[in-house]
């Protein structure tokens, strides 16, 4: 019996291992195979990505992770900081201005410049080399005086002043300066704008402020136009010099010969000396990335009134920037018939047509005339040669503290203006009226 146990469990080992002999090789076969046919479906492109895939798991997810501890990822345990919440309106705008005068327009400027005054705007002051040194110095000491701007610092003086003249290419480069010191200063404006100790606002800043809220921040007003008249004869074909560009005394222009025909490089236009320009038209006459400004700056260096044509024809020559011209200088000005250099000195007369035109600048005015008090009185309501009242203001006596600069207090004033800018979108919309 054991003899034949002995036998039988000898002869199932051996039998067995027989058996095992017989599957190595279909074993090993059918790995081969399986190995060739997984390569080659790789290389056909015909296994699917990992994330069909991991998909297919997905079709049962309770039995793939039913006793599984749940996955955390590190983006649900790390929350980022909260964004800031949005404003709850748009941003308000910012102005930088350049006021500029002359000789004994220290008082003018002053009275001025306390008309236009918000925390927010942002001041170049100019009085030019022919202003005495003492009018200059005392300029920069009651600025600095000022415990308003001391604060805020929002008012600066160009201290080394250069030599103005009005029908010159001085008055340009007198802008572009004040341009380039605020390009420098900060970038935290939207519109600049270019006024003289005999302009004055005919709407708080408040007013302005608010109507110029929802405007695009591209727009750019100025008056243009491309038929020149009797200034094709009188200013672009004759060639002038500016003293003003060698001399430290001002003397007017003289003209030389011989003189030039229109240019054919590009188109010619004219309007008023007086805008409002957007913050990317500035960067564009400062840093100038084609050499356009440049050209027509070295062009109108002998151009008659130069300030009347620069700023237009350069931003009509310009097909990205035509599309923001908004044709007028948001002024009042009275001009004859046809207009002289100058327009007519302003007085009570002009009151009613002032007010009846919306614009938020009028000039020209004679300093202290009375109907700089009735503006004061009526429109800005100012008193007692202080700041223009707005929505900033605070301490006592009002306006001695600077409050919440953002709040805005817009009067009937702004009404006014909306009616105007109002109009001159709707042109500008139907662009019969743009660079033409």
């Amino acid at each position: 019996m054991k003899n034949l146990g002995w036998n039988s469990g000898k002869g199932f080992e051996i039998g067995s291992f027989n058996m095992e002999k017989k599957w190595v090789f279909p074993l090993v076969i059918s790995s081969l195979v399986c190995v060739f046919l997984l390569v080659t479906s790789f290389n056909m492109g015909l296994v699917s990505s990992l994330h069909t895939f991991n998909a297919i798991f997905t079709i049962f997810p309770s039995r793939v992770i039913a006793n599984q501890t749940k996955m955390g990822f590190v983006e649900e345990k790390i929350k980022g900081s909260p964004l800031p919440p949005l404003p709850a309106g748009p941003v308000i705008p910012r102005f930088a201005y350049l006021i500029s005068g002359s000789r004994g327009d220290l008082d003018k400027l002053w009275r001025t410049l306390h008309t236009l005054y918000h925390p927010l705007n942002q001041y170049v002051l100019h009085l030019d080399l022919e202003s005495p040194a003492e009018e200059r110095l005392e300029l920069a000491s009651r600025v600095e005086k000022e415990p308003v701007f001391a604060k805020i610092g929002n008012v600066m003086m160009i201290t080394k002043a250069n030599m103005v003249t009005y029908r010159g290419p001085t008055m340009v480069a007198n802008t572009l300066h004040a341009c380039a010191i605020l390009l420098k200063r900060t970038k935290d404006w939207d519109w600049f704008i270019n006024l003289s100790a005999s302009d004055y606002p005919l709407v708080t800043q408040d007013d302005l402020l608010s109507t110029f809220l929802d405007l695009k921040r591209d727009l750019n007003f100025i008056e243009h136009t491309s038929r020149l008249g009797w200034k094709e004869e009188k200013r672009a074909m004759p060639l002038i010099m500016d003293p003003g560009l060698y001399k430290t005394t001002k003397s007017d222009i003289f003209w030389v010969t011989p003189r030039r025909t229109l240019p054919t490089a590009f188109k010619l236009f004219t309007g008023s000396a007086w805008m409002i320009l957007s913050h990317s038209y500035v960067e564009y006459l400062v840093w100038g990335w084609d050499n356009l400004p440049r050209t027509l700056l070295m062009y109108y260096t002998n151009f008659v009134s130069s300030p009347e044509g620069y700023f237009q024809t350069v931003i009509c020559n310009v097909p990205d920037y035509v599309p923001t011209v908004i044709n007028h200088d948001m002024h009042y000005i009275a001009w004859d018939v046809p207009p002289k250099q100058h327009p007519h000195i302003l007085s009570l007369n002009d009151s009613s047509k002032m007010i009846e035109s919306g614009a938020a600048f009028a000039r020209k005015f004679k300093q202290d005339d009375p109907v700089l008090d009735k503006i004061d009185r009526e429109l800005l309501g100012r008193k007692n040669g202080g700041f223009t009242p707005g929505g900033w203001c605070s301490g006592s006596p009002p306006c001695s503290e600077v409050g919440n600069p953002k709040k805005l207090k817009p009067g009937p004033g702004a009404h006014r203006l909306r009616g105007l800018v109002d109009k001159l979108l709707l042109s500008a919309m139907s662009e019969q009226n743009q660079c033409h």
